[in-house]
């Protein structure tokens, strides 16, 4: 019988939806309610629970975040339409992703998790490359319009004084498009401060692209920002840690990129960063095997898993039939939680627990034993399983590895 690891703090957590929310619980019982006494600050972030709330409950799980700076989330439901007919919503609730970024003033970091039998694509990658995005503004809060006629579009702004400026977007001819983005720099300014320290923490290099020459006011005052305060308060420190920052044009960064040996961190505007994560996840693997983690300035952290509530699978799960969903993103969210955790608690017994589970899950893999998706990417010899036996062989290499 193991002796219990005794958590002092609670970490928040946020429960989920579908396929995600039942391996959630799956994990919870075969790997961490037996070796810990686990304390969390509990969130049903459900979409049912969230339209009985009127989505209270994801507000105060993001402040109860702020409270006691690590938390832990499942995937969850961001309703569509269709979402909205077949749960029958109040209404199409925003992500709660969004609205907990929004409440931390978050940068979202993504890494690939490596194992050997699954060689990225590019073939110079050796060590695992982050994606920092930022998690404010471009795209995501844009203002778009269609035209159906010609007309002049123009960028309007009345000042607090109630002073305007005006410039000519265009003058159409015919029918056409408008977007307007937005971005502010307070946000970018702790975009830019989190990206520094998370570097200094990893110790690893900082890169950060935009496309300066041709936004000459948008992106390069993100340059800027970042420039001013790199040389005014981390310079000296990236020195003395042995890590580099630098900036390059995106299409540059996305050359150098492919030439790289990896194990460095790539900062991104908001749109930027959701492709390129994405694209990461993709050459290194997939996004089931991805770590998620929402850092703010005030040194909050909430981990999850980078890929969604897996419909499909769960669909199948409810018809009775086995599934082979594959549960190491969502199983590294709680390792990754638990470390901060024990980090910020001085509780090292807490930190080699995550550790030796994510070794276990790892090595798990490097044997051969894997779920079907991983099957179609790995080298060597394989035996799929489905996930309740994934975790249970996770489970027989961390009794081995694991001595309480």
């Amino acid at each position: 019988m193991v002796k219990k690891i005794q958590m002092t703090v609670p970490l928040v957590e946020m429960d989920g939806d579908e396929m995600a929310g039942v391996i959630w619980q799956q994990i919870k019982d075969v790997l961490l309610t037996p070796y810990i006494d686990l304390k969390t600050m509990y969130y049903d972030l459900s979409l049912k629970n969230r339209d009985d709330t009127d989505d209270r409950i994801t507000i105060e799980a993001a402040e109860a975040t702020r409270k006691y700076r690590v938390a832990v989330k499942c995937a969850t439901i961001t309703p569509n339409a269709q979402r909205v007919e077949e749960y029958n919503l109040k209404q199409m609730w925003k992500s709660p992703n969004g609205t907990i970024r929004a409440i931390l003033d978050g940068t979202v970091f993504r890494r690939p998790i490596i194992v050997k039998n699954i060689k990225p694509l590019v073939g110079t990658w050796e060590r695992p490359i982050t994606i920092a995005r930022h998690a404010y503004g471009d795209v995501y809060k844009a203002v778009e319009m269609k035209t159906a006629t010609k007309g002049r579009a123009e960028l309007l702004f009345t000042d607090a004084s109630g002073q305007v400026s005006r410039q000519v977007i265009h003058d159409f001819a015919g029918p056409g498009t408008v977007m307007a983005m937005h971005n502010i720099d307070d946000s970018i300014k702790s975009f830019a401060r989190v990206c520094f320290n998370y570097a200094l923490e990893q110790k690893q290099d900082l890169w950060f692209a935009t496309k300066d020459t041709i936004s000459k006011k948008y992106d390069h005052n993100f340059k800027d920002i970042f420039e001013e305060m790199y040389n005014q308060e981390y310079q000296q420190k990236f020195a003395r840690t042995g890590i580099e920052y630098f900036y390059t044009l995106i299409d540059d960064a996305v050359a150098r990129l492919v030439r790289s040996k990896g194990g460095f961190i790539w900062a991104c505007k908001n749109y930027d960063g959701d492709v390129m994560s994405d694209m990461i996840a993709s050459a290194f693997g997939s996004l089931a095997m991805m770590t998620s983690v929402l850092v703010s300035p005030a040194g909050c952290y909430e981990y999850e898993a980078a890929h969604g509530t897996v419909t499909r699978h769960y669909r199948q799960y409810l018809r009775g039939k086995e599934t082979s969903t594959n549960p190491v993103a969502i199983l590294f969210a709680w390792t990754g939680a638990l470390r901060r955790r024990g980090e910020l608690d001085g509780l090292s017994s807490l930190r080699q627990f995550a550790t030796a589970l994510e070794q276990a899950a790892v090595d798990t893999i490097e044997e051969g034993i894997m779920t079907k998706d991983l099957a179609a990417l790995a080298g060597g010899k394989k035996r799929i399983v489905n996930t309740g036996q994934f975790l249970e062989a996770v489970n027989a290499r961390l009794q081995v590895q694991y001595s309480g």
